[in-house]
């Protein structure tokens, strides 16, 4: 069972000063974006060099890279775009086996007002399938996260998993994200127990409140049935990284975050 640290909202103001961070708080793996390794408005960058060196970074302070964060767009119905996203994709895929990771943190997209609702599961779907060749060819897994408003319902999620029918496409759960798009406990329990069936990669985040009055708290401070979504993992087999992500703001938030997933995460059953 590992635990790791999202670069994001973390400790340090590089690269090298986040890692370590993780191996100083004693977290096992990060989740890094992927503007940790990739300059995309540099033309002349080289961004497999820098992954590799990257990759030693994080073995030298004994932190492995556990997941690669895409920050794709596959929300779009143009030809073109559409080309360019899945191109792209495949070289995020071939950086990530560099880091020494298989798997993805997929985005579905932020066009929303580009693309008629009634066609975003197609539109996502059209993304996902067109990587699954070379997903299956480098034996590298895809999570479709629950983050902004499109994505952010587990049943959607199913639904353009369906229509990708692939195990290499699956989901990242965030514990908050569906709380802080406005659904209900109980419902945000309900879509634990769908994304955990198709899960690959997680965040444990916690907090209070929905959209203008979302708070982020510490792991085990919040509202959220942090335990629920663990058991429902656990039943699905989920061997992935168990990855704390927090939105607060005090100093020691992820240290008490990875205190508490150390704590809690092994006993809940």
């Amino acid at each position: 069972m590992r635990f790791g640290l999202i670069h994001y909202n973390a400790p340090g103001d590089t690269l090298e000063a986040f890692l370590d961070y993780a191996a100083q708080t004693g977290f096992d793996a990060v989740e890094l974006q992927i503007g940790d390794v990739w300059d995309e408005r540099n033309p002349d960058d080289d961004p497999e060099a820098r992954a590799v060196a990257v990759r030693q970074m994080a073995e030298d302070r004994g932190v492995a890279i556990g997941a690669l964060a895409a920050s794709n767009d596959f929300l779009t119905l143009d030809p073109e775009e559409i080309t360019f996203q899945v191109a792209r994709m495949k070289r995020v895929c071939g950086l990530a086996k560099l880091l020494g990771t298989d798997i993805i943190r997929a985005e579905g997209g932020w066009q929303a007002e580009k693309v008629p609702e009634d066609r975003w599961a197609d539109a996502l779907a059209n993304c996902f399938r067109a990587c699954v060749p070379f997903l299956e060819e480098m034996e590298i897994c895809l999570g479709l996260d629950n983050h902004g408003k499109v994505t952010n319902d587990a049943y959607f999620q199913m639904l353009v998993l369906g229509l990708v029918g692939s195990k290499w496409v699956g989901t990242t759960m965030n514990t908050m994200n569906y709380r802080w798009m406005g659904y209900s406990l109980d419902r945000c329990n309900r879509f634990y127990e769908l994304s955990a069936k198709r899960c690959v990669h997680l965040h444990l985040k916690d907090g209070t409140g929905s959209l203008g009055n979302y708070r982020g708290e510490a792991l085990g401070d919040g509202e959220i049935d942090l335990a629920h979504a663990i058991r429902e993992l656990k039943a699905a087999g989920y061997d992935g990284l168990w990855c704390c992500e927090y939105e607060g703001h005090d100093a020691d938030g992820y240290a008490r975050c990875l205190a508490w997933a150390k704590a809690n995460v092994p006993t809940i059953k």
